[in-house]
């Protein structure tokens, strides 16, 4: 299959380890497309619903395309998020092409552009709110099971599959979103910065506007998801674009049962770094 050239990607919240991530249809995606650079921008792992009996073949399929990206040249930014912040650590890592970090400054086509997770601006995922956004993450993940159950039983009757969870968490966006406004907190910075460009994830919401006040504007940008939306930031042709899943467009994601034991993880990462550092 010819690969579609795209000068930058930037996805996030792909919660791998969880029972949510579409991880058949991400791997589906990075097939077709040869990014110059590629950032993962936050919540690649999910460390706070991460467990040893489920990590089926599915979730290391998109590892392996993120290797297979580095290996092919591209350069790999992951920048750590709130599900992935024992990452945080090793900020500044980097080896071959990939670099990990906690935030970006990219010039592109001589325009500056500010890519961050975005959790720093969401007081839910501080303190004591941490523990509650951690027990609604779980709550959040149970139900996207049921979810899966239902639709499965819609697509065997020939119709629509229905997003329970999708309705729930725009809910919670709404809320979060008058408690912390942190879209418009970054957009804000980015324009005192004199920034062009503010690309956030984090709320699982793909989107692109221009954000103004009495000192500038700013574009910002956000990735979505790889849970409810499947959407990636597109650069390319001198614009920025939300590139939307359509399961119609792609062949068929194989269902994947199997599911591989922690330590064949580990081993298959350790040999993919071990392969860039040579």
């Amino acid at each position: 299959m010819e690969k579609r050239p795209v000068d930058v990607v930037v996805i996030s919240d792909i919660h791998l380890g969880t029972y949510g991530c579409r991880a058949k249809e991400l791997a589906a995606y990075l097939k077709t497309i040869s990014p110059s650079i590629l950032i993962l921008n936050g919540d690649i792992f999910d460390g706070w619903q991460f467990s040893k009996r489920y990590f089926p073949s599915s979730h290391m399929n998109v590892i392996k395309e993120f290797f297979n990206c580095i290996t092919c040249g591209t350069r790999v930014f992951y920048i750590t998020g709130n599900h992935d912040e024992m990452l945080r650590r090793y900020s500044d890592f980097t080896v071959g092409n990939l670099v990990l970090t906690d935030k970006l400054v990219l010039e592109i086509d001589q325009k500056m552009t500010w890519i961050f997770h975005g959790d720093i601006f969401d007081n839910t995922t501080r303190g004591a709110a941490k523990i509650l956004a951690r027990l609604g993450s779980s709550g959040y993940g149970f139900l996207i099971l049921i979810n899966k159950f239902v639709n499965l039983i819609l697509k065997t009757m020939g119709k629509e599959r229905i997003s329970f969870s999708k309705t729930i968490m725009a809910e919670v966006n709404k809320a979060v979103a008058k408690l912390n406004d942190f879209e418009l907190t970054a957009a804000e910075l980015a324009i005192n910065k004199k920034y062009d460009y503010v690309i956030c994830g984090h709320v699982h919401k793909p989107q692109k506007r221009i954000i103004s006040n009495e000192h500038g504007s700013v574009t910002y940008l956000n990735s979505g998801d790889w849970v409810e939306h499947c959407t990636a930031l597109e650069y390319h042709k001198n614009d920025w674009t939300i590139f939307q899943f359509d399961e119609k467009k792609f062949p068929p994601c194989q269902v994947e049962n199997e599911m591989p034991r922690t330590n064949v993880i580990t081993d298959e990462i350790n040999f993919h770094i071990n392969s860039l550092a040579v």
